[in-house]
């Protein structure tokens, strides 16, 4: 977020000048091109699922949650490079009213972001323990219509946190309450992986009897998981370095990686995708054919 990029400037002049540790410039080229890649990406998966009948079920309606926030998290970047190249030609007064309040709605896309991605992860979670555990109630229970409802409601909580953590963005209270998030979703996926755990071994012959696709849908989740972490957890950690230590060289060397760490936060929308394609042949069939029908119209 630019409110992070500028707290870090503003504030830890004077340990990076204590630091030995130059800052890291990654060039804007770069997190454009990744970011539009990013875009494109989830849109495709949108579009698969939404244009074919035999993907319109919960469990990929909950992926598409994921893919609209790794969307969002891409379109922040575009739209701020947008923002910086209007500033850059005299379109836009700088810390103008214009400019603060659009910085402020962009800011609010990354928050969304990283909520939507946390609030997603943690319902695939739920969705795959009730699959694996609740096989024969399953269509009973993850009805689409639940579906629908719940994740308008997860939708409605990111969308006003996240206007709410931009708005009081500065107040220490609001970073607790932002970062903690990240881990309190890994605990509950944790939780729910121990039970499963313990549950599979005293119930080892019932496991092995469920549908491969059911445990497929487990790893799936564990693979997007471990994804999610190393991509989002460097930014998180910025952020609580930034607010408890910006004058403490050591930080201030960590915080050098900022456009890193950032770097790493668009590749994770464009790594999700593949994931899908490679862990699901229904939404890789999905995928060949919107390519081939893409193909053949400019042809």
């Amino acid at each position: 977020m630019k409110h992070s990029i500028n707290s870090y400037e503003n504030v830890s002049d004077t340990a990076r000048n204590n630091s030995d540790c130059p800052r890291v410039v990654l060039p804007e080229e770069i997190f454009f091109t990744i970011s539009i890649v990013g875009v494109l990406e989830n849109l495709i998966v949108l579009l698969a699922v939404f244009k074919n009948k035999n993907l319109q079920a919960p469990m990929y309606f909950f992926i598409c949650s994921l893919a609209i926030s790794d969307m969002l998290g891409s379109l922040y970047k575009i739209l701020e490079n947008i923002l910086i190249i209007l500033r850059n030609m005299g379109y836009l007064k700088p810390r103008g009213s214009f400019e603060t309040t659009a910085d402020d709605i962009i800011d609010s896309l990354f928050v969304l972001s990283l909520l939507g991605s946390i609030f997603s992860l943690s319902v695939i979670a739920a969705d795959r323990y009730i699959t694996v555990f609740h096989a024969l109630q399953y269509h009973s229970i993850v009805t689409m219509r639940r579906t629908v409802v719940v994740l308008a409601v997860i939708w409605a909580l990111c969308t006003a946190s996240g206007i709410a953590m931009v708005i009081f963005s500065h107040h220490v209270l609001t970073v607790i309450t932002f970062t903690s998030l990240f881990p309190l979703m890994l605990v509950f996926i944790l939780c729910l992986y121990v039970h499963m755990f313990l549950l599979a071994r005293s119930h080892t012959r019932k496991i092995s009897t469920l549908p491969r696709t059911n445990m497929k849908g487990a790893i799936t989740l564990t693979i997007l998981l471990g994804v999610f972490i190393f991509c989002w957890a460097p930014f998180v950690l910025h952020v609580l370095l930034m607010t408890f230590c910006p004058s403490n060289p050591y930080c201030a060397c960590y915080m050098s990686l900022f456009q890193v760490n950032g770097m790493l936060i668009m590749c994770n929308a464009v790594i999700d995708p593949f994931i899908y394609a490679f862990r699901s042949p229904e939404l890789r069939d999905a995928f060949k054919k919107m390519v081939f029908c893409f193909c053949r119209y400019f042809q």
